[in-house]
């Protein structure tokens, strides 16, 4: 055989590869894989990454965090401590000028477009990872792989890419490349902090982005993991779902994991006579559900208040709860700029609203006030209770007896 036509072979060979790569995948195989190594991805961010290591809300077997920080080394180049410690950080400064990448503190665009530098920037700062980054993979591998040639796993990435699929690995690898970036980077960073929907009145601005956390993890279900940091679950009603949480389940049951802290439930029993010590207890270790299922009753007592209203012709009034009706169960730091005195006027217009709203914000200084002893607020529950009771207010009735039945 002539050296042309070795060489027109050789050429005719490449050119194939670079159509086709070693698997000749259509292109409905090529989406697939993408979408499957990404959700890897994902799935290795919110087990290993967030759950396990920054929060510790399980413990996972050296054959699944192995796997999890390799892949993660192969995909995004990810340092596990640098990760953690300006996570860590979020949770600890969060909201302010020294939050990493909160919207609130930075704005929503910035976070959404930036989100990748933003953690980039703090993740150099050597104070962060001495101060938040501890208790974080120290072995050889950490030592003389993943940390120092972190971008040997990506380059490796795209040579694979190339590799199986020719010169559209290219695209699929980029994908890769973009995925954590834009789902965790920007849409939990920035979304998760200012647009969706809210079970619990966190300290902070987060939200649920969507009640089926599938894309990302699970956590599209932020509020509900900022109200519960450290629970491997993320998913708290009924409607909710949090896929990473069922693949935390399938390596409980082959042994794999073992989950440390789920989101605590309230027990109901008997109404006892008087509250107690293990009431307030009780009060307190579930206080986030309590005050959500305060704030229902607000927004029942205000649905009802609006249609008493109406029927009763006094349309200004009406008009004038309409308005601030979606806001009178938030606290006033989360409330748009001015809705705060158009609550306050509604309040005014309306004293069983007014009493409702003025009791949340005494029954939450049970589990605010740090100078007070114990005896002082099991005292102080009481006596919430029996003004609850005497006020005629259906809705303070109910809730107060719910607090008397409570059990740790």
């Amino acid at each position: 055989m002539s050296d042309s036509l070795i060489s027109g072979s050789l050429h005719d060979g490449l050119v194939q590869w670079a159509i086709q790569g070693l698997l000749d995948a259509s292109w409905w195989q090529i989406v697939l894989f993408t979408l499957l190594v990404t959700h890897v991805t994902i799935a290795s961010v919110t087990i290993f990454l967030h759950r396990a290591q920054a929060h510790r809300s399980l413990d996972l077997h050296a054959i699944p965090s192995h796997f999890f920080r390799f892949w993660l080394w192969l995909t995004t180049s990810t340092v596990t401590k640098q990760w953690v410690a300006v996570h860590r950080k979020h949770h600890a400064k969060c909201e302010t000028a020294e939050d990493p990448h909160s919207p609130v503190a930075h704005g929503i665009k910035k976070v959404l477009l930036e989100g990748r530098e933003l953690y980039r920037d703090e993740a150099m700062k050597a104070e962060t990872l001495k101060k938040y980054g501890h208790n974080t993979p120290d072995d050889w591998l950490e030592r003389n792989l993943y940390t120092p040639r972190n971008n040997w796993g990506p380059i490796a990435m795209l040579l694979i890419d190339v590799a199986l699929f020719g010169a559209i690995g290219i695209t699929v690898w980029a994908v890769q490349m973009a995925w954590i970036p834009i789902t965790a980077a920007g849409i939990i960073n920035g979304l998760g902090h200012w647009w969706g929907y809210r079970n619990f009145e966190a300290p902070d601005a987060s939200t649920n982005i969507s009640p089926w956390g599938l894309i990302i993890g699970g956590e599209e279900l932020h509020n509900n993991h900022h109200t519960y940091p450290t629970s491997a679950k993320l998913s708290v009603k009924p409607y909710e779902f949090d896929i990473g949480w069922g693949y935390i389940r399938g390596l409980e049951m082959l042994g794999l994991a073992k989950v440390r802290k789920t989101p605590p439930r309230l027990q109901l029993g008997d109404i006892k006579p008087v509250a107690d010590a293990k009431t307030l207890e009780a009060i307190v270790a579930n206080r986030y559900e309590l005050m959500a299922g305060y704030a229902r009753e607000v927004r029942l007592a205000c649905r009802a208040e609006l249609t008493r209203l109406k029927a009763a012709g006094e349309e200004s009034a009406a008009i004038q709860l309409q308005r601030v009706r979606h806001w009178m169960h938030r606290d006033e730091n989360q409330m748009p700029e001015g809705m705060s005195a158009q609550v306050a006027e509604a309040r005014a217009a309306n004293p069983s609203l007014d009493k409702l709203i003025a009791m949340r914000e005494e029954l939450r200084a049970l589990w605010t006030r740090t100078n007070v002893s114990a005896e002082q607020l099991v005292a102080d529950l009481q006596n919430w209770c029996h003004r609850a009771e005497e006020s005629g207010i259906q809705a303070l009735q109910d809730f107060s007896r719910k607090l008397r039945a409570a059990h740790a």
